[in-house]
């Protein structure tokens, strides 16, 4: 691993759902009465019985990139980046500073350009060019930010009971969606394709039902009954063709179309007991899906239709006796048929750890499926999976987010920050601002929204960032639209 300085941590506090990324068990609540100390004392002091022994203590998030080219992780003291494009070894290719308790970290694909939300300042929102250790633009908004998307198009936030739409290019609002349903952890999906830019989010509070929204065109495209009960994960494939959603009972996992919305495929992933489920992701060609969950098992599953001509092309005993429970199905309870229907697993990982969150990505590395787990406990798995057979995943690499020397290191910053208040050596412009003790003082414009913006008392404060473009180093920072090959 290469990174020179800091160190590597994790929080002990993680949500119970978080599809997009692992993150802390309570987002920065809306309430204006907890002062950032007491966030962040609420943060270090509450122990949550879930994570067991295992987890990294300065760990707060993590989260992939829109092809899986680059890990992100948010920490106590501000964010890392990796580079997943071998497995022999795992470089980390920068690490900012630029504020502490780093509770969302996004990247735009292998681009300069990475998103960062601090839990000191949770209503604001820093885009930067890390490459240059400057900060491009900064947007604060009336209620604590839960989750950020973002592809080469649109850039979403998402809050509580709205939902705000910029154009990445120069981070204009184009469109604020409110009252939306309450959405307590930020749950939505934004395709990676920016050809569609298809936003998903929740529905409704109360069952699993999706609305999907066109972020380019900026109208509502279809509402899919997806759960009987409330959605916990939500994600799109690649080009944004199919949209894969899990319910709190974690349970079943189904695949729609987009738009037509029309279920394609239905998995289960377990019947005994209900989990949370912390990622859904698709592999690049949309064959497969992966899902993991507070338990110990990763699941992979197959998207193949199975057709009639295939089943008498292999007359096999198991084939007749699924023959025989189709034909009975028939004449049995819905709920019971539906489940006789339901496809298992194709391949799995049984993980060493139990009740600690990780996320989940399929990615090709070196030419091979490979399957990635980044876990709480300050681990990244990397598995082979067999694309024909399947079964049980071969580990092949098990990398260290964060080194012994580099902890033992932090344990003496922080002895010595005990023992006195040090004067700062001088910071950059990205480092000034992101400071929570200087917020930055500004008018407020009104939000464009469907009733312009005045229900609420909706606003938008005045970003502060140069006249024209967002601009990085050239058009060679947004990564070409075809596909990589590793």
């Amino acid at each position: 691993m290469k990174c020179e300085r800091g160190a590597w941590s994790l929080d002990d506090q993680e949500e119970q759902r978080a599809p997009a990324g692992i993150g802390p068990s309570q987002r920065p609540s809306a309430s204006d009465s907890e002062t950032t100390e007491d966030r962040v004392a609420r943060m270090e002091t509450q122990e949550t019985p879930s994570e067991g022994p295992g987890a990294h203590r300065h760990f707060i998030c993590a989260s992939f990139n829109q092809d899986t080219t680059s890990l992100s992780v948010g920490t106590k003291m501000g964010y890392r980046l990796f580079s997943v494009t071998a497995v022999d070894k795992l470089d980390c290719i920068h690490e900012g500073v630029e504020g502490p308790d780093v509770y969302i970290v996004e990247r735009l694909f292998s681009s300069s350009l990475v998103v960062v939300v601090s839990l000191s300042m949770p209503r604001r929102m820093n885009v930067y060019h890390f490459k240059k250790g400057t900060e491009i633009c900064n947007y604060s908004y009336s209620n604590n930010i839960l989750s950020v998307k973002l592809n080469r198009q649109r850039l979403v936030v998402c809050l509580e009971e709205s939902i705000y739409i910029h154009n990445i290019r120069d981070m204009k609002l184009l469109k604020t969606l409110l009252n939306t349903p309450v959405n307590p952890t930020g749950l939505c999906a934004l395709s990676v394709n920016h050809g569609n830019s298809y936003l998903a989010y929740p529905g409704s509070a109360t069952i699993g039902e999706i609305t999907v929204y066109d972020a380019n065109n900026l109208s509502t495209v279809t509402l899919i009954q997806a759960h009987d009960s409330p959605l916990a994960a939500l994600t799109f494939n690649a080009s944004g063709s199919k949209l894969a959603s899990a319910s709190e009972k974690g349970t079943v996992i189904r695949v729609f179309s987009v738009p037509e919305g029309q279920k394609l495929f239905e998995f289960r992933r377990g019947m005994k007991r209900y989990v949370s489920i912390s990622s859904l992701s698709f592999s690049a060609d949309a064959q497969f899906l992966c899902a993991s969950s507070n338990t110990e098992t990763v699941h992979i599953f197959k998207l193949e239709q199975h057709s009639p001509s295939q089943e008498e092309e292999s007359p096999t005993w198991s084939a007749y006796v699924g023959k025989m429970f189709t034909a009975a199905s028939t004449y049995l309870p819905t709920h019971v048929s539906d489940m006789m229907h339901q496809d298992r697993a194709f391949a799995t990982v049984r993980l060493d750890m139990f009740g600690l969150k990780n996320i989940c990505a399929l990615a090709t590395i070196q030419k091979l499926p490979r399957l990635l787990v980044a876990s709480s406990e300050g681990n990244l798995y990397i598995y082979n999976v067999d694309p024909q057979d399947g079964g049980e995943c071969i580990l092949v690499q098990k990398h260290r987010l964060f080194e012994s020397s580099e902890e033992q290191e932090e344990e003496k910053e922080e002895e010595d920050q005990e023992d006195g208040p040090q004067q700062p050596a001088s910071q950059s412009y990205a480092a000034t601002v992101a400071l929570a003790s200087t917020p930055p003082s500004s008018t407020t414009l009104m939000g464009y929204s469907e009733d312009g913006g005045a229900q609420k008392g909706e606003v938008i404060p005045e970003h502060e960032f140069a006249e024209g473009p967002v601009c990085l180093d050239d058009e060679n920072e947004f990564p070409p639209v075809g596909n990589q090959s590793n």
